[in-house]
């Protein structure tokens, strides 16, 4: 069981204490800061998009220090023009890995790409995470092929925050994308980083595990959902978690379970249902609250009450989805983020290497250690809870 000493930083912590008393005007690596490395042209809209999202993490946080990895000559414009350069270290990478590259083609082709770079920073000790809104498989391609899984990870996973109605008002869901095939013992590995991730994440001591499924008969399901029900319900006592059994999709925002297990085919299909679902009901209701005059009067009356509930369901603001079990961490945004989400993105990253959990997380799955071994420790552990 976790204590406070070894809980980890919350959504809305400042990562302030962390750095305090350090060099943050030296170069980044050296600085002693947390450093994140960025890949500037991952995103559907561009370079200018992702500075913004670091102008808004560095606001937020002005102790954070980046490496922005692309073509230095567009990048310096942009840093400039937002007064980063006190904050920003610019690596020059020549190329692009556009969302239509083939993982195998980057792998064979990228060195000089700026998603390699934001990568390599984490392999060379350059920066603790590394963000990339860009192509999902290249990037997960890359990070197995320059970071390593850990041993005992077959697939490493993508896990993302969930709107849910637990105590902690997330849950978290995994494989949201980084493979679309999961074997029994794959979703086992899920079930095991996914409750290592939510302890430290969203500070819930012993969390419910549930494996989504077309129902919650024991009896439904392909076969190796039905392998893996089993390989669950046997290793709750060694993964410190509460096997709760099926779940299906009207289950993910319920207070059912607080890590939901699926493969990356089913579980990326069901994040951009969610964040099309809340798009659309955003748009209804404000298109019912402009309707007419009352409506309107009534919009107004309810204005602070309206703005919390479209902060809640706006995906923007748990945009980032983290890939356990390799030797490092990096967080994919997604390749529509605004600068809002670009931001959201970096803030997990600063949490993360803050807390200094994610490496023990997935290491407790590889290497079987005993329960409480992945508890965040270190300076952030001190300090504590999203």
């Amino acid at each position: 069981m976790l204590n406070r000493q070894d809980q980890s930083l919350d959504a809305g912590q400042d990562t302030t204490a962390v750095t305090q008393g350090r060099d943050a005007t030296a170069a980044p690596e050296q600085s002693g800061a947390i450093v994140i490395s960025v890949d500037a042209m991952g995103g559907d809209h561009g370079p200018s998009v992702v500075v913004d999202g670091v102008a808004r993490a560095s606001k937020k946080s002005p102790e954070l220090r980046f490496l922005l990895n692309g073509p230095e000559a567009e990048l310096k414009s942009l840093v400039d023009a937002r007064g980063l350069g006190k904050v920003v270290t610019i690596r020059h990478a020549s190329d692009v890995v556009r969302m239509e590259d083939k993982p195998s083609q980057v792998m064979r082709n990228g060195k000089d790409s700026s998603m390699w770079a934001s990568v390599d920073a984490v392999r060379e000790k350059s920066a603790q995470v590394a963000v990339s809104c860009g192509n999902t498989g290249a990037l997960m391609a890359l990070s197995m092929l320059r970071l390593r899984k850990l041993p005992g990870v077959n697939r490493p996973a993508i896990a993302s925050f969930w709107p849910s109605q637990n105590s902690a008002g997330w849950c978290v869901m995994l494989d949201m994308g980084a493979d679309i095939k999961a074997d029994a013992p794959d979703l086992l590995t899920y079930a095991l980083m996914g409750s290592s991730y939510c302890r430290n994440a969203l500070n819930i001591e012993r969390p419910r595990v549930g494996l989504l499924n077309v129902g919650t008969e024991e009896h439904k399901g392909r076969a190796e959902l039905k392998e893996a029900y089993g390989l669950c319900r046997d290793a709750q006592e060694r993964g410190d978690f509460e096997f709760v059994g099926f779940v299906e999709g009207s289950d993910l925002s319920s207070n059912k379970a607080d890590v939901i297990v699926t493969d990356g085919f089913t579980g990326n299909i069901a994040l951009k249902t969610g964040e099309g679902t809340a798009k659309l009901a955003g748009r209804l209701l404000k298109e019912a609250l402009t309707s007419s005059v009352l409506s309107k009067l009534g919009a107004m009356l309810a204005m602070k009450s309206l703005k919390r509930l479209s902060e809640k369901i706006d995906p923007r603001r748990a945009n980032g989805g983290v890939f356990l079990g390799l030797n490092g961490t990096v967080v994919k945004s997604h390749g529509s983020a605004d600068a809002l989400g670009v931001a959201a993105a970096i803030d997990l990253a600063a949490r993360l290497a803050a807390s200094g959990f994610a490496e023990r997380l997935a290491a407790r799955v590889a290497s079987d250690m005993p329960i409480g071994q992945d508890a965040a420790q270190g300076d952030a552990a001190n300090s504590n809870n999203e």
